[in-house]
C-alpha cells in the first residue's frame, strides 16, 4: 500500500483533529502518501480529495472540530453513488480510507469496501459513546466534561433561588453522557433511555426532599429519555417547585479535546494506520481494558450496546 485517505463524517467529536493527526504523521513516517477528505462522504463523491503533509496537521491538536469538516450524505446509500466515491480514490492511486465517525459512517465504509475493493479501517469519532464494541470512543470525555462544568454552574444558581435544574444532555438512544456527567457532578436525579422511570414519582421524591430541607435539585436528563418540558409541568404541580430547563446542546460537541481523547486520538490513529499496512480491510480499532485492539467491522456493528447498570446503581445511592 502506497496511498491512504482519511475522512470524517457524521457529527464531530472533540479528538477528530488530533486523530487525523495521528493517522497523516504515523502514515508519513512509515513513507505512505496521505490524502484528505473534505466534507466525508459528500466530499468524496464530489471529488474534494486533497494531499497532506506533516505540515497540514500542524497546531490542530488542541483544537476542537475537524479541519476536514463533516456532512451528512444521504446520496452515499445509493450504490452508483458509492461507485463514483470508489472510482475518485482509484483516479489517485488511494487503496486504503481511513474514516473517524460513528455507525452510520462505519456502515457506509463496509459497502465501499465490499463493492468496490478499498481497504477501509474505522475510528470510533463520536461523544455518545454508543458503540457496543469499545469502551469509549473518541469525543465522549471531553463532551462529559463540557457536561460537568454546566452541571456546576447551574448548581451554584440553582442552590442560591432554591430551585431545580432538569439539565438536558446529548447522547441519541444512549444515556451515558447523562450517567458519567451525572454521577461527577453529583446529580439527584439521573434520567436515561436504558432505565424507565415514572415522572410522578421524580416529583414525589423532589416534595420529599424540599419537605426534609433540601430545596435545590439537579436532574440530568439524557437525550432520548423522554419529554424534559412535560417533566418541568409535573414538578411544578406536584412538588410545587420553581423549575429551569437548560439544554446544554452542540456546546458538548466543541472546544479543546481532553487529555484522555487527545491520548485515545493518538493511539487509535497509529492502530489504524498499521491495520491498513498489514492489508486488512473492515475493521474498526476500539479500546477495551485500556488495551487498544482491531476487529472485524461487521462484527462491531452487531453487537448491543450494554449499559452501565452498575454505575447508575451507584448513583442512586449517592444522591
Amino acid at each position: 500500500m502506497k496511498k491512504i485517505a482519511i475522512l470524517t463524517s457524521g457529527g464531530d467529536a472533540p479528538g477528530m483533529n488530533a486523530s487525523i493527526r495521528a493517522c497523516v504523521r504515523r502514515a508519513l513516517n512509515f513513507g505512505l502518501e496521505v490524502y484528505g477528505v473534505e466534507r466525508g462522504y459528500e466530499g468524496l463523491v464530489h471529488n474534494e480529495i486533497f494531499k497532506m503533509d506533516t505540515h497540514s496537521v500542524c497546531d490542530i491538536i488542541q483544537r476542537g472540530g475537524t479541519i476536514l469538516k463533516s456532512a451528512r450524505c444521504l446520496e452515499f446509500k445509493k450504490p452508483e453513488t458509492r461507485k463514483i466515491a470508489a472510482d475518485n480514490l482509484k483516479k489517485l492511486g488511494i487503496e486504503g480510507l481511513v474514516v473517524i465517525g460513528g455507525d452510520g459512517s462505519f456502515t457506509g465504509a463496509k459497502l465501499l469496501s465490499d463493492e468496490h475493493g478499498i481497504n477501509i479501517v474505522g475510528i470510533p469519532g463520536t461523544i455518545d459513546n454508543d458503540l457496543a464494541y469499545t469502551d469509549y470512543t473518541l469525543g465522549f470525555d471531553t463532551a462529559v466534561n463540557t457536561a460537568l462544568w454546566a452541571i456546576n454552574a447551574l448548581r451554584d444558581t440553582m442552590t442560591s433561588h432554591d430551585r431545580v435544574s432538569i439539565i438536558k444532555v446529548m447522547g441519541r438512544h444512549c444515556g451515558d453522557i447523562a450517567l458519567y456527567s451525572g454521577i461527577c457532578g453529583g446529580a439527584e436525579f439521573i434520567l436515561v433511555p436504558e432505565v424507565p422511570y415514572d415522572i410522578q414519582e421524580v416529583a414525589a421524591a423532589i416534595k420529599q426532599n424540599a419537605e426534609r430541607g433540601k430545596m435545590s435539585n439537579i436532574i440530568v436528563f439524557a437525550e432520548g429519555a423522554g419529554n424534559e418540558n412535560e417533566l418541568k409541568t409535573v414538578l411544578q404541580v406536584i412538588a410545587h417547585s420553581d423549575v429551569k430547563v437548560t439544554t446544554i446542546g452542540h456546546i458538548q460537541r466543541g472546544g479543546a479535546p481532553s487529555m484522555a481523547d487527545r491520548m485515545l486520538a493518538a493511539r487509535f490513529g497509529a492502530r489504524a494506520i498499521d491495520v491498513l499496512l498489514a492489508g486488512l480491510t473492515n475493521r474498526v480499532v476500539g479500546i477495551k481494558g485500556n488495551e487498544v485492539f482491531d476487529m472485524d467491522l461487521t462484527e462491531a456493528l452487531s453487537m448491543k450496546k450494554v449499559f452501565r447498570k452498575d454505575l447508575y446503581d451507584i448513583a442512586s445511592t449517592l444522591c
